[in-house]
């Protein structure tokens, strides 16, 4: 990995974009943060958000910060980064139906109607996905690695190893693996 290189952790909505933040961020790379988004019952360990990011493509000033860090954005902004600098992205995946719960749940928790059924939102999420994966090989500018959430709380260490083999063989492998909490895993595919 190179100082000027951003690092991103990336995915849809719920598929453990927060956790790995924390993992990286415990292996040794600054995470940027505000934290104006606090930690609640859907995110106890905190979600790792930089509000800037949403404002992608209009507000790009803060990427010089970022050289060297690790940032979270959902991955539809990942085509507003300038196509001008490097991207490291740890592309989070999870089963589906364990996105599409965790959502509700959150939705249902802050009292917000999703004005779609089940199956809609399935196949929104699917659409997006697939073409947020084409979209990721396509591009020079992006260099992307994939992580599965049920296998980093199944065995976090290769997954841990694999991350870390990506952003260049710095991290400390063993802190990463600490803080995977198992007990957080509670809308699993059955």
């Amino acid at each position: 990995m190179e100082k000027t290189d951003i690092i991103i952790v990336s995915g849809l909505p719920r598929s453990g974009t927060s956790m790995m933040m924390k993992m990286l961020e415990s292996g040794g790379i600054t995470p940027l943060i505000d934290e104006i988004r606090t930690p609640d019952e859907d995110n106890p360990k905190g979600y790792y958000e930089f509000e800037r990011v949403k404002k992608l493509p209009e507000d790009v000033a803060w990427l010089p910060d970022a050289e060297g860090k690790v940032v979270k954005m959902v991955s539809m902004l990942l085509r507003d980064l300038p196509t001008d600098r490097k991207y490291k992205v740890v592309f989070m995946r999870r089963k589906m139906e364990e996105i599409l719960a965790s959502q509700k749940k959150m939705l249902l928790r802050n009292n917000k109607d999703m004005h779609v059924d089940d199956a809609e939102m399935k196949e929104l999420f699917e659409m997006l996905l697939d073409q947020q994966l084409k979209w990721n090989e396509s591009q020079s500018h992006v260099d992307v690695t994939y992580a599965w959430y049920h296998e980093i709380l199944e065995n976090p260490r290769p997954v841990a190893e694999s991350v870390n083999a990506f952003l260049g063989g710095a991290l400390n492998v063993d802190a990463m693996v600490e803080v995977v909490d198992e007990s957080l895993y509670r809308n699993k595919a059955t």
